[in-house]
């Protein structure tokens, strides 16, 4: 009798489920090693770019100095463009000093497209392994929860964020995807919901959703201005208190 496993051939192909779930194996083993690489990247680009806080850190960080190329007062604030990218991780913006407490961050996405969607992510350990999901807009405005202002975020402790964009299946709804779990690895958006459970397959697949680079950055006065592969263009100022 034939073992169970052994593949049978015909005309030269495998022909089991056993070859298929090998396949597969292999195929999801080669995705988690490229994100857990990733993972590991983003995290030393991270650390070296800010100052190390956590969500979960009593540290205090010390004062912080605005030192970007144009910085002016407004209502008691020092707004600057304060920001940067690193070329070794090219999908993301962040704050070339951590925010601290009582920090205004203001993110203005001009154009994005419908498949697109802007996230504002904060380490939620302090190996940033895990991030915590803070804001998120379409091309419709904000789509996760809000205070006074779709565009501004009050920063209620010291930690590292990071801006990045994401691009994910278009889906027939005037909005696209709204609900989205709050926890996950950075640079990583997980659509939840109904859409979600309708569209899983086209979310599993990393043609149709990833991070999408950004191409250019430039300080604007006191403003940091990103232009994404796709063409979308963010606007990105700090207003931090002034003493």
């Amino acid at each position: 009798m034939t073992p169970p496993l052994v593949a049978r051939m015909r005309k030269g192909v495998v022909d089991t489920r056993w070859s298929t779930i090998r396949r597969n194996d292999l195929r999801c083993m080669h995705r988690m090693t490229r994100r857990r690489a990733g993972i590991a990247l983003f995290a030393l680009c991270l650390c070296a770019g800010a100052l190390h806080a956590s969500a979960q850190s009593t540290t205090t960080l010390p004062g912080i100095t605005v030192t970007a190329p144009c910085t002016k007062h407004y209502g008691g604030y020092v707004i600057s463009g304060d920001f940067k990218v690193d070329p070794r991780m090219p999908y993301v913006v962040f704050p070339a000093q951590a925010l601290v407490k009582d920090d205004i961050l203001s993110v203005r996405p001009l154009r994005l497209n419908d498949d697109e969607y802007l996230v504002l992510q904060e380490c939620a350990v302090a190996d940033c392994s895990l991030a915590h999901l803070v804001r998120v807009w379409g091309h419709t405005g904000a789509l996760t929860p809000i205070g006074n202002n779709d565009y501004r975020i009050w920063i209620t402790h010291e930690n590292k964020y990071f801006i990045w964009l994401m691009r994910l299946p278009d889906i027939p709804s005037p909005v696209g995807f709204t609900q989205f779990s709050l926890i996950s690895p950075p640079l990583t958006l997980i659509p939840a919901g109904r859409e979600a459970a309708l569209h899983r397959f086209e979310l599993q697949d990393e043609k149709i959703s990833h991070p999408i680079p950004v191409k250019s950055s430039m300080h604007e006065g006191a403003t940091f201005v990103v232009t994404y592969a796709g063409g979308s263009v963010v606007r990105i100022r700090r207003m931090h208190a002034a003493h």
